[in-house]
């Protein structure tokens, strides 16, 4: 066997690994803490009772609901990343503003204490650009013991 193929993959893998990270978008004076992430069996719910609201939810495998706490200092950001399901947002405290990572015209999502973001998972940035602290609560649905976040490159929306 060639010993020169395996560790040409293995230095190949390594740079573009390397070159991934080194183009990625990091978070900058935000603080992520994990509070939970528990494990939920297949489940199909509707509200098809006479219900205040209309909501619908399936999950055709197990899945994970990892929920997280970000603290965010003024100027502060996630860096830009993505899902590999929706996460449900709630702004606790302050004002974050969103944008989306395949929005063209970046527009922006500004959401206050005690509102809510829906994100798709597509990818994301959530900044603070206020000069007060902002908090998030962010429920993020994901494989089962699987990432749930995952880095996308700089250079969108000036950030």
């Amino acid at each position: 066997m060639n010993r020169a193929l395996p560790i040409g993959l293995f230095g190949g893998l390594a740079v573009a690994c390397f070159t991934g990270a080194a183009s990625a978008s990091p978070p900058l004076n935000v603080t992520p803490t994990l509070l939970n992430r528990a494990t939920f069996e297949p489940f199909d719910v509707k509200t098809d009772h006479a219900a205040p609201l209309d909501f619908q939810a399936k999950a055709k495998s197990r899945l994970d609901v990892v929920v997280r706490q970000h603290d965010y200092a003024p100027g502060g950001h996630t860096g830009w990343h993505m899902h590999p399901g929706p996460v449900l947002i709630t702004v606790k405290a302050g004002t974050l503003t969103f944008y989306e990572y395949d929005d063209p015209t970046c527009t922006p999502v500004v959401v206050h204490a005690n509102e809510g973001y829906v994100d798709d998972g597509h990818g994301h940035i959530a900044v603070n650009d206020t000069g007060s602290a902002a908090v998030d609560i962010s429920v993020i649905l994901a494989p089962v013991a699987g990432p749930f976040r995952s880095e996308l490159p700089a250079g969108r929306c000036g950030f």
